[in-house]
């Protein structure tokens, strides 16, 4: 029978099983009791073809279970390597950065050097004079009105970690445009198994934690995530390793669960040499999105607003005869 057909049987097995405390000795003890009570099944076709029925039977299921483990343990290992890999990197990228940190040096200017600098700031602004026509004053305007109301959106969230998540008080993320890493130290003093852990993780819910304790994660999750990409393995026995599968690949998160607090998904700095595994057409996209966000971080227009100021002079080079002076430009 094939296994689809065999399914439809699990509901009332489970019931079954969850009945018998004693577990699956219990459980084999009920269906050879019902064979040897309700049917012919030890006598019909003698002793020795019941015996080699079951014998068979097992041996099939056996050596599928035994196949079927080894494959999830293998692919368990190769998660659980990748995801060591993707820290480690991590690590290293912190410790670089922290290096550099603390290899900067403040340097001091002269008099004669500063009174120098300052010389070439003025000759500069005389040379090229900032332009005072009511339509650059306008737009001069608007630029600080959209500034300021960008700054006061920004105001409050986290500055992404290095690995464009967060470091939160019991746990760390990190993320791509393909998946989050979410690394969660455990409360115990020693290493702990795997049943002792209960990790759970849903399209819109996610609970991580110890079995018997208050959770350390139970909340919404900001996104909806591929549940059959999603996989956690156990660290050392004191840390827990979860990958989870976005399902939108073109957007940042700015929060792991709902109660989480906020990053900033405009500081986020993707690695570029993620983007050679992406195709052309997302490829773009993300370079789109990085070239935005470091005009924003510059206060110079995006790719659209430049789009929108070139259509704007077309129009007015066109159009001499129109006066544009009262004109307020978004």
């Amino acid at each position: 029978m094939p296994v689809k057909d065999l399914e439809q049987f699990d509901g009332m097995l489970l019931a079954m099983a969850q009945q018998h405390e004693g577990g699956v000795a219990e459980l084999l003890e009920t269906i050879f009791s019902f064979l040897a009570r309700k049917t012919d099944f030890y006598t019909g076709a003698g002793e020795a073809a019941a015996e080699s029925l079951v014998m068979s039977t097992f041996k099939k299921h056996q050596a599928n279970a035994v196949q079927a483990h080894a494959k999830k343990k293998k692919e368990n290992e190769e998660a659980d390597r990748k995801r060591k890999e993707k820290l480690a990197k991590a690590k290293e990228e912190e410790q670089k950065q922290t290096k550099e940190k603390e290899g900067s040096k403040i340097t001091e200017l002269t008099d004669e050097e500063a009174d120098k600098l300052q010389k070439e700031i003025d000759a500069k602004k005389t040379q090229d004079p900032k332009p005072e026509t009511p339509v650059a004053m306008e737009a001069e305007k608007a630029s600080k009105s959209d500034d300021e109301e960008e700054d006061e959106k920004e105001k409050g969230k986290l500055k992404p970690n290095s690995g464009n998540g967060a470091d939160l008080e019991h746990y760390r993320w990190t993320q791509t445009l393909a998946d989050i890493e979410l690394r969660v130290p455990l409360p115990v003093n020693s290493a702990v198994k795997s049943r002792d852990v209960c990790v759970k993780i849903q399209k819109h819910h996610l609970t991580v934690g110890l079995k018997g304790q208050t959770p350390i994660i139970d909340g919404e999750l900001q996104h909806e995530v591929k549940l059959e990409e999603s996989t956690w393995v156990l660290e050392d026995g004191k840390a827990l390793l979860i990958n989870i599968e976005k399902i939108n690949k073109m957007e940042w998160w700015s929060k792991l669960v709902m109660t989480d607090p906020e990053i900033s998904t405009k500081k986020i700095n993707p690695e570029p040499s993620k983007l050679s595994d992406l195709d052309g057409e997302t490829r773009g996209m993300v370079e789109k999105m990085m070239y935005d966000q470091r005009q924003r971080e510059l206060g110079r227009p995006t790719s659209e607003e430049q789009k929108k100021q070139e259509m704007i002079q077309k129009f007015m080079a066109q159009h001499p005869e129109m006066d544009f002076s009262k004109c307020k430009f978004n």
